[in-house]
């Protein structure tokens, strides 16, 4: 079977998660893989970013990478970067037919979505020198956390998705930072209660950890004005490039400002057009961000939601830069039911209707997660 047509047989939510089944299944095909030196993202905000910035300057540096991300904005192909562009069909298609030998059915077929899509990245980059790893759920539990790992970097560590991974940010950050393994980089967080648990896992797992600025001197901050300028960066992914140099810097790993000149990331305050910026921020610590980047300036919203989604605090930050708010249609199971959200709207006090086409006389922001850039980006692509 093709791998579209077999990826089409798997959901891609679960309401629970069996955390024994990726493992077991790992174990027993771990030997098909060479070992790597593997650089686990992750955190709740920035991963992507943060691993297109590594992966694009190693490869500009001469190493042959691979880079894992999630999910995909319009084809699957945009999860498995491997050497400068995203893997071909044929690359896919070849590393499924190797994948399928690996496995016997029952493992196979037990496999999720993002369990198999794991293992299916991993044959693409078996003969890479570097593999940049982002962690799709939490931490400790995630797919991504079984492979061995060189390096662990830690992005922002905020809400989001509470019913998996807890209500209070002690209990996120502890089943995000139980993935490090043996060292880590932590971006600057905002809440102390990361570095706590940080402490408290150094001590009782033997790892280690730095914050980001402890790898960076003159020079490197020089750079990350040089590259954000040249990429024109909105200020927030400043932190994200930030914490790239600084993996470089604890790999031993010299570079030139010039090796970021092809890492940006579609999709993170992305200028589609003239009047339109994209972003597929979904949660409050991403809201606040696009706000410190865009305000003063003041936006059409196109938006909509996951009903999981504290989306009533999100567009309670955005609310200052927003003129009103379009509502897009997402045909997702996950996406709240419309009149809720217009009930929410409503008591903010923000004008708002559904979308239907763009106005050149207005400015937009396209925001609120991969799926309403998904579906924003089939609706007017072709205009």
């Amino acid at each position: 079977m093709k791998l579209q047509k077999y990826l089409d047989l798997k959901p891609l939510y679960y309401k629970e998660i069996d955390y024994e089944r990726f493992p077991k299944v790992y174990k027993s095909v771990k030997n098909n893989f060479l070992d790597k030196n593997i650089i686990h993202l992750i955190g709740t905000n920035g991963k992507g970013t943060t691993g297109r910035f590594l992966a694009s300057a190693l490869f500009s540096l001469g190493f042959s990478v691979g880079h894992y991300t999630s999910p995909h904005i319009l084809e699957f192909n945009e999860r498995i970067w491997i050497d400068g562009a995203n893997a071909t069909d044929d690359i896919l298609e070849d590393a499924h037919q190797k994948l399928q030998t690996m496995l016997i059915k029952e493992q196979s077929d037990s496999l999720s979505y993002f369990e198999y899509t794991t293992l299916l990245a991993m044959v693409v980059f078996n003969r890479c020198d570097y593999i940049v790893l982002e962690a799709g759920l939490g931490g400790e539990h995630d797919a991504t956390a079984v492979f061995d790992k060189i390096l662990t970097l830690v992005t922002p560590i905020d809400f989001d998705h509470e019913a998996f991974l807890g209500n209070d940010i002690k209990s996120i950050a502890t089943t995000k930072l139980n993935a490090i393994q043996n060292q880590a980089i932590l971006a600057n967080q905002r809440y102390d209660e990361v570095y706590e648990v940080a402490d408290e896992i150094s001590a009782s797992k033997g790892v280690s950890y730095k914050r980001v600025y402890e790898l960076l001197d003159e020079v490197d901050f020089k750079n990350i004005e040089i590259i954000s300028k040249g990429l024109n960066l909105a200020e927030y992914l400043k932190d994200n490039l930030s914490l790239a140099i600084s993996a470089l810097k604890s790999l031993g790993i010299s570079y030139e400002a010039y090796n970021f000149k092809n890492s940006k990331l579609f999709g993170r305050v992305t200028q589609f057009r003239d009047n339109v910026l994209l972003d597929v921020g979904h949660n409050t610590l991403a809201a606040n961000s696009i706000y410190k980047a865009l305000q003063p300036n003041r936006y059409t919203l196109i938006y909509n939601t996951y009903s999981d989604k504290n989306y009533k605090e999100i567009l309670s930050i955005l609310k200052p830069i927003i003129t009103a708010i379009e509502i897009i249609d997402v045909d997702e199971e996950r996406i709240e039911r419309k009149d809720k959200l217009k009930e929410v709207i409503k008591e903010l006090g923000i004008e708002f209707c559904d979308f239907k086409e763009l106005d050149n006389s207005k400015n937009y922001l396209v925001f609120g997660s991969f799926s309403v850039a998904e579906a924003f980006l089939r609706r007017v692509g072709d205009e």
